[in-house]
C-alpha cells in the first residue's frame, strides 16, 4: 500500500463518461492517480496488468454487473473496493458487503464524501506501517496474525486472504481475547466510522470472517455472538 498519496492508483469502474469523469477529476485533484473502465471487461484487463491501492466499482454496469464484478475481484485480491450505487435501501448495501465491498457510496454523491472514504480506507489498509516496531505477530489457536504486512495464516502456514475490514476486525479481536466487544466498538477500533451507521454491515463483516477461520462457521468457536452484547473472541493470543 502507497503512503505517498502523489503515487496511490484509483481504479474507477463507471461506465456513465460524465460520472467517470468527476470521479477521476476528484482523485487527480486530490494527488492520487486514476483510471478509469467503463465495465468489467475493461476492468479485469487493467487488472491483470496494473497493481491499484483502491478501487471504485458501479454496482450498475451494463453487461457484468458490478455486484459480480466485486465478488469476482475479491476472490482474486484484497483491494479495498468501494461500491458506487445508486440504491439507497440498506439491504442493497448488505449485498453488497456480503460480496466481499469494504464500503459504498450512494448517488448522489459529493467529492468531498468519496474522498474522505478513499482515504479512510487506504489509512485502515496501510495501518501497522507506521510504528512497526510495537505491531508484533500474534498467534491464536495455530494461526497467525501479522499487523505490519496484514497477513493472516492459517495452522498449515497458508495465506488466508481477508478484505480490509476483515482484518481490522480480527486485529480488533486479537487485541481484547475474552471481552465482550460491542458493534459500536468495532466501528471505533476498526477505524470503520464512514461506513455509516449500519450496525448490521458489522455483522456481515463478521460473517464472512467466520467462513475464513471457524470449522464451522455455523456453530462459530473462536468468535462467538453475544445476545445484546455484541461479540467475544475466545480464543488464547499469545504474542508470535
Amino acid at each position: 500500500m502507497q503512503s505517498n498519496s502523489a503515487n496511490v492508483k484509483i481504479l474507477i469502474v463507471e461506465d456513465d463518461p460524465e460520472i467517470g469523469n468527476l470521479l477521476a477529476l476528484t482523485v487527480q485533484e486530490s494527488g492520487m492517480i486514476p483510471t478509469v473502465a467503463e465495465d468489467g471487461h475493461v476492468a479485469q484487463s487493467l487488472l491483470r496488468n496494473n497493481d491499484f491501492d483502491l478501487i471504485i466499482l458501479d454496482v450498475m454496469l451494463p453487461g457484468e454487473d458490478g455486484l459480480s464484478i466485486c465478488r469476482r475481484i475479491r476472490s482474486e485480491k484484497t483491494t479495498p473496493i468501494i461500491l458506487l450505487t445508486a440504491l439507497g435501501e440498506e439491504v442493497d448495501r448488505i449485498i453488497g458487503l456480503e460480496f466481499g465491498a469494504d464500503d459504498y457510496v450512494t448517488k448522489p454523491f459529493s467529492p468531498r464524501e468519496v474522498v474522505a472514504r478513499i482515504r479512510s480506507l487506504l489509512r485502515r489498509a496501510s495501518y501497522g506501517l507506521v510504528n512497526s516496531s510495537a505491531q508484533r505477530k500474534l498467534r491464536f489457536e495455530g494461526w497467525q496474525i501479522d499487523p505490519l504486512r496484514r497477513q493472516l495464516h492459517d495452522p498449515s502456514h497458508a495465506r488466508v486472504a481477508l478484505t480490509t475490514t476483515e482484518f481490522d476486525l480480527l486485529l480488533a479481536f486479537c487485541r481484547n481475547p475474552g471481552r465482550i466487544i460491542t458493534r459500536e466498538e468495532l466501528l471505533s477500533l476498526t477505524h470503520s466510522g464512514l461506513a455509516g451507521p449500519i450496525e448490521r454491515s458489522i455483522d456481515v463483516h463478521i460473517s464472512r470472517l467466520r467462513q475464513k477461520i471457524e470449522a464451522d462457521s455455523k456453530t462459530p468457536v473462536l468468535l462467538q455472538t453475544v445476545r445484546l452484547g455484541g461479540y467475544m473472541f475466545t480464543a488464547k493470543v499469545e504474542q508470535a
